[in-house]
């Protein structure tokens, strides 16, 4: 897109006061008229110090004031007469000093918002097509069977994009005439998302996630698809929910999340009653023309969505733990339509299906 463009589209989220989106798109400008500049791709003109000055009450509103401040300086630096970023760098630096005076009273507490706000600057990072991941491990893809009869004439086409975690890619795990099935029988239930709270019982609408979703039950259409996935995972689909299917318009995200519950609740997810969520299936339903992408901020990978594939991970150890390394987000959909069907898999019912380990911290 043009650099143009990305500023209109900073300043649309920034007037629905979406301020991820709004840095996101601002970053992208920024990039663009760097690239554009004529003398040595230094930006220091007046449209610089405007798309830095969204960018940094942007970051403010995350919860990320140094980068904020940073920002406002660089925006007065090129113009020092810029009125609000004069208010705001008195404000953003009294802020720094209370966030100094929290670093004293709750370590823990900072740390934690230390790790959110890296774990949203990969996630942005990854949506940018940046490079953070460095391997040389060298990944596999092959047939399986899994001495499932039902896998003998069609076996599953596995395909690994990290060993541990495990995470994996099965392609053409569904039909194009399964698809269409998954999104006509959507389509009418279709409503905004919401999020579940901490403890995995209520669940309410925030601008984390934007998009459409619609709830499955087990009917004739669905359960084929579910029991050839259940011989692919080798994992009691009869334990999972009902498969939700999730339509991401232009700009539909979800930023960096967990699937399963924390270890410090005595009974997640109560209201389902199967336990935590052991594994997540994410199934592809379209391709994306640009965005739309599924990242581990944790492990700094990206997966490009694929339609007809999956996308498997455990969401916990084998000893019940959870697996913070999952952290993962939907970047933004620039161009198209993103279709996908969550199926979340949960404990109960999979203690010989995935039993522990003899050393109990795996």
């Amino acid at each position: 897109m043009a650099e143009d463009d990305c500023y209109e589209m900073g300043q649309l989220a920034f007037e629905s006061s979406d301020f991820h989106q709004t840095a996101l798109w601002m970053e992208q400008t920024l990039k663009k008229r760097k690239k554009n500049m004529q003398k040595s791709g230094e930006c220091d003109d007046k449209k610089c110090a405007d798309i830095m000055d969204y960018l940094a009450h942007s970051y403010f509103k995350m919860n990320n004031i140094p980068e904020a401040l940073k920002l406002t300086n660089e925006v007065l630096s090129i113009d020092p007469h810029h009125e609000r970023a004069i208010n705001n760098k008195g404000y953003f630096e009294a802020m720094m000093e209370v966030w100094g005076q929290k670093e004293k009273v709750s370590k823990e507490t900072t740390l934690n918002e230390s790790l959110v706000a890296k774990s949203d600057m990969v996630y942005s990072a990854l949506c940018r097509e940046e490079q953070v991941r460095v391997t040389s491990a060298k990944y596999t893809c092959r047939y399986v069977t899994k001495n499932n009869p039902l896998l003998i004439l069609q076996p599953a086409k596995e395909e690994t994009m990290h060993l541990d975690p495990w995470i994996v890619t099965f392609h053409d795990i569904l039909s194009e005439s399964q698809i269409d099935a998954l999104k006509r029988l959507a389509k009418p239930g279709l409503e905004d998302s919401e999020v579940m709270d901490d403890q995995g019982i209520s669940q309410k609408k925030h601008d984390t996630r934007s998009t459409q979703v619609s709830w499955l039950v087990f009917d004739d259409e669905v359960d084929p698809i579910l029991t050839r996935i259940e011989a692919i995972i080798r994992l009691d689909m009869w334990s999972s929910e009902p498969l939700q299917v999730a339509n991401y318009g232009v700009g539909g995200h979800y930023t960096p999340h967990y699937d399963h519950v924390s270890d410090n609740e005595e009974e997640p997810f109560k209201n389902v009653g199967r336990g935590n969520r052991i594994a997540t299936l994410l199934l592809y339903l379209s391709d994306v023309e640009t965005g739309g992408a599924t990242v581990f901020t944790e492990l700094g990978l990206k997966v490009v969505p694929k339609k007809g594939s999956g996308v498997f991970w455990y969401n916990l150890l084998s000893n019940g733990k959870s697996d913070d390394r999952t952290r993962h987000g939907a970047c933004p959909v620039l161009m198209g339509s993103k279709w996908v069907a969550n199926s979340w898999i949960h404990e109960r019912g999979q203690e010989f299906l995935r039993p522990c380990q003899l050393n109990p911290n795996e």
